[in-house]
């Protein structure tokens, strides 16, 4: 996510519209929930693994890649009691057999992918932030009952760049290039307005497109670069053939097997444009746009959510800021401003038209993630309003800089991480100017603690019942544990290791599975030890069924993806 918050085009015109120009489980102990307040169910874990590529003997680490840590960094050293999550990966690229513990199910054939920032230093120098760090592309390859592991830095053109010439050469989340002189500062408010000096440092999410090609992402537009999944290596980026413009977009489109929808933000004139692509092609088509209703600038849209019929366009306080964009020092809020008086706002959009149906005002709120939405009908079958689901920090922009490095490296233990829950925002489409938003569950359930979603990929966009997120057990200053939202019972189980952080718990479904939660969920886990494995859990019962251990320490990690096996992927 680092890169993911470069609203570097503020200054570049760019408007976003077209110009010319199934195992058995490991024994655990399952304490049921249900419902009532701070009744929170609790998986202890036992040891599990993962699989590998064939059931044949172990592949053979790759030859090592020379060491890209090697120093004491110059902000936040490497102390022996820093958590292996905050630390540096200390090679380029590895590969090998995972040993497993417990049992995986036979069906999982296919590579879990985990995008994420994983190289926060530069010789003696070390970033500010956890969003700073040089994108580390994991992989855990499923097949008959094994797993293989491998990890490899992207090359990106911002990665590339620092590794030649030792230090920060594009502008990252709270990162800038040094100037030498005031010549040199103006040169690079140039490259700022023209674009050139933004991030390609695509440290955030991870998706498979429908025709096959696997992207890693940030907010950057130049940021969109191509992987092979199979080897990690990467292709090159992907180049829109479109003319719609603009340098940022949404770090989380969302993508189905026939299309590809995102926000592009405007903001010179404050709104969106919302754009989709067709599978198999580059081209995005304009589809409509949203005016901002208030503010100086349009709300931060890290993401978004769909449903059948509509696009679900957020517009909350949290706003772009140019000012804060020339800093050469962050702000607590980095490149954002807080305007609570200029309103928060949820928008709809019908697909089809690219009219909006909708705009209503909300109270104040702060996400990162939307969850999913659906639509609420009447009896007659006919839309009546959207219901549109988010992890929410209680309208709290102070975890944006409870993320930065040395708050993640020297609060651990302390119970600061702020309240977070699920957010059910509800949109009537009767023309009515308010909408509504409440806690779809006790936060309780979960720790008060609550990002970094998924859901079975068949319900986006529909109504649902399960999510799987990272939750909280207290007192922690960053979530610990993992969690399976049940949004009918409004409960929670919950999966916690001592001392351990877990990365985005991803489902994936079970081939041929009827019922919403039959599949696993899998989350990378950089554990209390220094160690690191992936986790897969049952999702249905939220045990432990397996972990695949690497051989060496694994950093905290953001977004993920699935790429069956099955796939006629094209690399």
């Amino acid at each position: 996510m680092a890169s993911s918050f470069c609203v570097f085009a503020a200054m570049s015109g760019a408007t976003g519209r077209p110009s010319s120009a199934g195992g058995s489980a490991v024994p655990g102990r399952l304490s049921s929930t249900q419902g009532g307040k701070g009744k929170r169910a609790v998986v202890q874990p036992l040891a599990a693994s993962v699989v590998t590529e064939t059931p044949t003997p172990a592949i053979a680490p790759a030859p090592p890649a020379r060491p890209i840590v090697d120093a004491p960094r110059r902000r936040g050293g490497r102390g022996t009691g820093e958590h292996a999550a905050w630390k540096s990966i200390r090679q380029e690229r590895w590969e090998g057999a995972l040993e497993l513990e417990g049992e995986l199910p036979l069906w999982l054939d296919g590579t879990y992918l985990r995008n994420g920032p994983g190289l926060w230093n530069l010789g003696d120098y070390g970033f500010r932030h956890l969003f700073d760090g040089y994108a580390t592309l994991v992989r855990v390859s499923f097949r008959n009952g094994h797993a293989v592991g491998a990890h490899r830095q992207i090359e990106s053109e911002a990665y590339k760049a620092a590794r030649a010439h030792g230090k920060v050469c594009y502008r990252e989340f709270s990162e800038v290039p040094k100037a030498d002189s005031f010549l040199s500062y103006v040169g690079q408010l140039a490259t700022l307005f023209s674009g050139s000096s933004l991030t390609d440092n695509s440290n955030t999410g991870v998706v498979r497109l429908g025709d096959g090609r696997v992207l890693c992402l940030t907010e950057t537009i130049k940021g969109s670069i191509v992987v092979d999944p199979d080897t990690l290596d990467t292709l090159g980026k992907f180049e829109y053939t479109d003319k719609l413009g603009g340098l940022i977009h949404s770090a989380h489109p969302i993508v189905t097997d026939t299309e590809f929808w995102t926000l592009v933000p405007d903001l010179i004139r404050p709104g969106y444009s919302v754009v989709r692509m067709d599978a198999g092609t580059n081209e995005r088509r304009f589809v409509g746009r949203v005016d901002c209703r208030g503010g100086p600038a349009p709300g931060w849209v890290h993401s978004f959510p769909i449903t059948d019929h509509y696009v679900v366009v957020p517009e909350m306080p949290l706003r772009y800021c140019a000012r804060n964009l020339l800093r050469a020092e962050p702000t607590p809020l980095y490149k954002f401003e807080w305007h609570l008086e200029s309103g928060s706002y949820m928008h709809v959009m019908c697909k089809a038209s690219g009219r909006v149906v909708a705009s209503v005002e909300v109270p104040p709120y702060v996400t990162f993630h939307f969850i999913n939405a659906y639509e609420e009908k009447d009896d007659e079958g006919r839309v009546t309003a959207i219901v549109a689901d988010c992890c929410e920090h209680n309208a709290n922009t102070s975890i944006l800089d409870k993320l930065r490095l040395q708050n993640l490296r020297s609060s651990t233990g302390q119970d600061v991480l702020p309240d977070a829950r699920v957010g059910r925002f509800r949109i009537p489409l009767d023309g009515s100017p308010f909408g509504e938003l409440e806690s779809a569950l006790d936060p309780d359930e979960h720790g008060r603690g609550m990002d970094m979603c998924s859901i079975n990929p068949a319900h986006i966009g529909k109504k649902y019942r399960y999510a799987y997120a990272c939750g909280a057990q207290r007192p922690c200053n960053f979530p610990n544990t993992l969690t399976k939202i049940d949004l009918v019972e409004k409960t929670a189980k919950n999966w916690y290791e001592e001392g351990a952080v877990p990365s985005e718990p991803f489902f994936v479904p079970r081939p041929g599975a009827v019922e919403e939660d039959d599949g696993v969920a899998i989350s990378m886990v950089s554990a209390k030890d220094g160690s690191a494995y992936a986790l897969v859990l049952d999702a249905k019962t939220f045990q432990e069924i397996a972990r695949a251990k690497f051989p060496y320490a694994m950093p905290y990690g953001l977004h993920c993806c699935w790429v069956p096996r099955t796939s006629d992927a094209k690399h």
